[in-house]
């Protein structure tokens, strides 16, 4: 049998995050996935890289919220804002505990947190910006994100492989193929002036003019499989429904309709979880939105409560609220960038400057 852990560790090494020798990599998750991070540590000191490891344990973000003093809410641990200031390469192993309730915690806790947290993201994302870093975001299986996904560990470890063609003799060959199509849909996508999503009960449409979409293919995140880019902030009009469930602050959200005024979000609403809703809107630059992208990965075709794998679902799209990228010429500044996904298999049409070249979740052109 494969060892598919090695085979992952092999992929992001070489492939997703294509190391060289002497590059720098700053690697975060926590203690669950030190099989991966050892992994990936060995393909990549073979490749001649240096790697730095933070792992976190269980509860340490909580007690910090619940517990932590002013100073100790406010500071990061293990040198991470040094580290991601000066690293070659980031990769985050998402592999998270079954969380504690903070339920009962004062929201500003909660915020100085998310304050702190929001250093890191400016550097971070200022640094994908300018193309002085390389980054890579994947999934360890844990029981939290198992059970969120209504299936057993054995089963969400399969999924996981599945998704990231890690039960392919050779993963990377069929990641280049990908790459290949959904550049065919970047070069298209970077001659549009105006898009539009459309379904029977929502219209939105954004300029992107002279925005640049990115070609999503396995080394930003593993899985991968969308195109994307950031809209013109001012240019968004219109309402949109976003179908799929998704996690916020550890609470699930379903049903999301939102309407939208010259790029700015005017009224929400929330099937599940409005008072979430609530709070990210108040969220300083989370009602513009700072994505648009067109989920490709056909191997992924349930919704699991795991951004990272649902927006890359083939026949969706998303929209992301907050955080632009600036790689792609976005503006918009906010400590969070919150995907947000909707099905268009069943009547979804994408517009290009009036033309039709999307329905039905498949691509036209």
């Amino acid at each position: 049998m494969k060892d598919w852990i090695q085979d992952y560790g092999k992929l992001l090494a070489e492939y997703s995050l294509y190391l060289k020798p002497g590059e720098l990599v700053f690697v975060r998750s926590t203690t669950i996935a030190e099989p991966l991070v050892s992994a990936f540590q060995k393909y990549a000191l073979k490749l001649g890289a240096k790697v730095e490891v933070d792992l976190s344990y269980e509860f340490e973000e909580e007690n910090i919220i619940e517990f932590g003093s002013d100073d100790a809410s406010s500071t990061l641990q293990n040198n991470a804002i040094e580290l991601i200031s000066k690293c070659d390469a980031y990769l985050l192993i998402r592999a998270p505990f079954v969380g504690r309730d903070l339920s009962h915690v004062d929201p500003e806790r909660k915020k100085k947190r998310q304050n702190a947290h929001a250093a890191f993201s400016e550097i971070y994302f200022k640094r994908l910006g300018d193309g002085s870093l390389k980054r890579s975001l994947c999934q360890y299986p844990t029981l939290e994100v198992a059970t969120r996904a209504g299936m057993q560990l054995d089963e969400y470890s399969n999924f996981i492989q599945k998704a990231c063609y890690l039960d392919q003799e050779n993963p990377a060959e069929h990641w280049q193929a990908l790459s290949k199509v959904q550049q065919g849909y970047v070069d298209y996508l970077n001659q549009v002036d105006v898009l539009c999503y459309e379904h029977k009960d929502w219209r939105i449409e954004c300029s992107v003019k002279g925005r640049i979409w990115i070609n999503s293919d396995g080394k930003s995140n593993m899985p991968s499989g969308e195109v994307f880019t950031s809209p013109i902030e001012d240019s968004v009009n219109g309402s949109i429904y976003f179908g799929y469930p998704t996690i916020m602050n550890g609470q699930e959200l379903e049903g999301i309709f939102l309407k939208v005024e010259n790029g700015k979000i005017i009224s929400w609403e929330a099937q599940k979880g409005q008072e979430v809703l609530d709070e990210v809107f108040a969220i300083e630059g989370a009602r513009y939105f700072g994505e648009i992208a067109i989920g490709t990965n056909q191997n992924i075709q349930q919704a699991t409560k795991n951004i990272l794998f649902d927006e890359k679902i083939g026949g969706t799209v998303h929209m992301a609220v907050g955080q632009s990228y600036f790689q792609c010429g976005g503006k918009n500044k906010s400590s969070i960038h919150w995907d947000l996904i909707t099905d268009m298999k069943s009547g979804g049409k994408i517009y290009a400057d009036g033309k039709l070249i999307y329905e039905n979740g498949v691509f036209l052109i």
